[in-house]
Order: structure tokens, then C-alpha cells, then sequence
């Protein structure tokens, strides 16, 4: 009989043993699919920021586009009202044209009369001596006749004479000034149409960084929505897990209830002490995965980076612009008048003769007099506060203030007065290392 007890006994212990092995098995696969779960919603996260950093950008672009086509505008109405002055101006071309040759007509036409005058002085004698003629006279009436014919005749030559160098005089004045207004026409059409070109590659740089990000933007959200596909189907996995957990654990209750009932009635005090041992077993278990947990969780918590110091002014010429940024346009022509610099409307060499005129410095307004102003420098020794040039529709078409740390301010024609990067893109493919140090 005492045998029997103890065969029952062991049983009610292997019986017990399978009880609470077969829950933690389950607990290590939910801990498990819990840490894959929260690498995923670390990886949600870092998406989330991703697309809200990827929206900040599209927001600045979109203001840079609109800056961009606000430029275009201001500068297509200052084409149209150039080329207007310019059909006026080829108008007055056209009027000198006649003038002049209407001058060549009528110079002609007194070399013809002194050539024929010349020729027939030469075939009379090659000598006419006007005495001769009055005294030639056959009565006093003749002679009178023949004094007013010699003084005609002379004070013809001279006016003649007079006319024809008053006319070349003229001539050579409406010459002179047919090649400068030319000149001036030709030289605003290049800057126009560089101007043009330049604004339109700006816009289509903005453009192309706007479709990138867009397509960013697209993959990481289909990232995002992926892996909170994911996310969803491991939370589904732990809520199967744990009502499996539930379901199990009910029935291995009744299982118990049934042995220990078999076992009190077979060995009371013995059920009794091995009850006591597994409840201190599982509590001291309890409360170790609880303190590793605890630990686990101190140890992945992420610390503070530290702030970044900030870097400090480089001089008031370039601080001087800093108001303007994101709030300025470009205008080609602009930043010359009281009302264009209230508004923030500069051109790129208005605005630095603007600014070094903030820092007490007095500069032209134009690039090629900016570019002849100061000691040219290699671009190798380059400081804050050097002038830099690039060549966009032509040769040091576009001039800026160097900054430090490879970028420049300047008022650009897609953003207006901003701080742009020279170390890469379309202002390190334009920069030639022309640099001038304002002395």
C-alpha cells in the first residue's frame, strides 16, 4: 500500500512538473516576438520622423519654387519692358540709318558738283583770274553784271565747302551714335537672355529635388505601412500566444484540482510539502524575470545626445543680409532703390554693395566693377567676408559673400537673399575660384 502512495505521489510530481514547463516555453516566445516588436515600432518611428523631416524639406522647396516663380514674373515683366525699349530704340537705329543715308546722298551730290567745278577750271586754263573777268567788260553795265556773277560764284564755293564739312561732321556724330545705342542693345539682350536661362535652371533644380523627395517620401511610407503590417500581425501572434496561454492554463488547473485531490486522499502531508515548494519555486521565478526585466529595460534606454554649439557671426557685412533670408526675391535690377531694399528685392551685386555698405565699406552695384574691386585672392585662402564668383550666363555673371564652411549669402533667383552650399551642385559646378578680398 505504502508503495502504491509513493508510485502516486511521483506521478502527481512529473504531472505538476508538465504544468508549468509547458507556460514558459510559452513566455519566452511572447518575450520574443515582444522585442521583434518593438525593434519594429523603433523602425515605425524612425519612418515617422523621416516623412515629417521629408515634409519640412517639401515645405521649404515649395516657398523656394514660389519665390522662384515670383522672380520669374518680376523679371519677365522687366524683358518685356526692355524689349519695348528696345523695338523704340531700333526705331531711332532705323531713323539715324535714313538720316545717314540721306547725309552720303547729299555728300555725293556735292562731290559730283566740285568734281565737275574742278574739271571745268581745269579744261578753261587751270587758272581763272576774276580781274580778267571784270575787266573784260564791254560797257559799265556788263561790268556791274560781271562783280555780282564773281561774288556769286565765290560765296557758292565756300558754302558748298562749308555744307559739305557740316554734313560729314554730322555724319561721323550719327555713325558714333548708331554703334553705341547697337552696343547697349546687344549687350542688355545677352544679359536678359542669361538671366532667363539662369532663372529657368533654378527652377528646374528645385524641381527635380522636389520630385526626389516626393519619391522618398512615397518609398518610406510604403516602409511605414509595411512594417505596421507587421507590427499588427506580431501583435495578433501574442494575443493567439497568450489566449493560448489562458485557454492551457485553465486546463492544466482542472488537471491539477484532479491530482491533488487523488494525492490528498493518498498522502496528505506529502501533497501538502511539495504544494509549499512549487508556490516558493514559481514566486522566487516571478521575481527574478521581473528584476531581469527591470535591468533590460534601465539598459536599452536611450540617452540624451548633447546640444551642438552654435557658431558665431563672421563679420556685419554678412550678418547684415541675415533679415532677408526666407523672406526676400530676387529682382534683376533690384536693390537700388529706397523702396526695393525695404521690400528685400536685390539683385545679386546690389545686394552685397548693400550689405558691405551696412559694415561702412562703400562698392559698386554691378558684378564686372565687383569683380575688379579688392585683391584678387586663390580661392585656397578664401575667409569670410571674400567676394565669390561664378560663371552662369557668363563670366562672373553671379557674385556672392563667402561665409566659411564651403557656402556663401547672396540674393539667388530662385530663393532670394539665402545662405547657399558651394562645395556641391550647381554653385560648385559655376564656381571657377574667382575670389576678390575687398581691401
Amino acid at each position: 500500500m505504502k508503495k502504491k502512495f509513493i508510485a502516486l505521489n511521483t506521478s502527481i510530481m512529473i504531472g505538476l512538473g508538465s504544468l508549468f514547463s509547458i507556460p514558459a516555453v510559452q513566455a519566452e516566445s511572447v518575450s520574443n516576438i515582444k522585442s521583434e516588436r518593438t525593434e519594429v515600432q523603433k523602425e515605425i518611428a524612425e519612418a515617422q520622423k523621416l516623412i515629417k523631416e521629408l515634409n519640412a524639406e517639401q515645405a521649404k522647396l515649395t516657398k523656394q519654387i514660389e519665390q522662384v516663380e515670383k522672380a520669374i514674373q518680376e523679371n519677365n515683366a522687366k524683358i518685356t519692358k526692355t524689349k519695348e525699349q528696345i523695338k523704340e530704340t531700333q526705331a531711332d537705329v532705323d531713323a539715324l540709318k535714313k538720316s545717314i543715308a540721306a547725309l552720303e546722298e547729299r555728300i555725293a551730290n556735292r562731290e559730283e558738283v566740285l568734281k565737275e567745278r574742278a574739271l571745268s577750271f581745269q579744261e578753261s586754263g587751270g587758272d581763272v583770274n576774276y580781274v580778267e573777268v571784270l575787266f573784260g567788260a564791254t560797257d559799265f553795265s556788263d561790268f556791274v553784271g560781271r562783280v555780282q556773277a564773281v561774288a556769286t560764284m565765290a560765296q557758292a564755293d565756300r558754302d558748298i565747302l562749308a555744307q559739305q564739312e557740316a554734313d560729314k561732321a554730322e555724319l561721323e556724330e550719327k555713325k558714333a551714335a548708331v554703334e553705341k545705342k547697337l552696343s547697349n542693345l546687344k549687350s542688355m539682350k545677352v544679359e536678359l537672355e542669361g538671366m532667363q536661362v539662369q532663372i529657368e535652371s533654378q527652377k528646374k533644380q528645385s524641381e527635380r529635388a522636389m520630385a526626389k523627395l516626393e519619391a522618398k517620401e512615397a518609398t518610406t511610407k510604403q516602409l511605414q505601412e509595411s512594417l505596421e503590417k507587421k507590427d499588427a500581425n506580431l501583435a495578433s501572434q501574442i494575443a493567439s500566444i497568450l489566449e493560448e496561454r489562458r485557454q492551457e492554463a485553465k486546463r492544466k488547473a482542472a488537471e491539477e484540482q484532479t491530482l491533488q485531490q487523488a494525492a490528498r486522499e493518498a498522502q496528505q502531508s506529502t501533497q501538502s510539502s511539495t504544494s509549499n515548494n512549487s508556490s516558493s519555486a514559481s514566486s522566487a521565478n516571478s521575481k527574478s524575470d521581473t528584476s531581469d526585466k527591470s535591468k533590460s529595460t534601465e539598459s536599452t534606454e536611450p540617452k540624451a545626445a548633447a546640444p551642438k554649439p552654435s557658431s558665431a557671426n563672421t563679420g556685419s557685412a554678412i550678418t547684415a543680409g541675415y533679415k532677408y533670408i526666407g523672406n526676400s526675391t530676387y529682382k534683376f535690377g533690384g536693390g537700388r532703390t529706397a523702396s526695393d531694399i525695404a521690400n528685400g528685392l536685390f539683385d545679386c551685386s546690389a545686394f552685397v554693395s548693400w550689405a558691405y555698405r551696412q559694415a561702412g565699406v562703400s562698392l559698386p552695384a554691378h558684378t564686372d566693377a565687383l569683380a575688379a574691386s579688392g585683391t584678387k585672392i586663390s580661392a585656397s585662402q578664401m575667409q569670410p567676408g571674400d567676394l565669390v564668383f561664378f560663371d552662369t550666363y557668363k563670366r562672373n555673371g553671379h557674385v556672392g559673400i563667402y561665409v566659411g564652411g564651403g557656402k556663401f549669402i547672396g540674393s539667388q533667383s530662385s530663393t532670394g537673399v539665402a545662405i547657399a552650399n558651394m562645395s556641391s551642385g550647381y554653385w560648385a559646378d559655376t564656381f571657377k575660384g574667382y575670389v576678390v578680398r575687398v581691401n
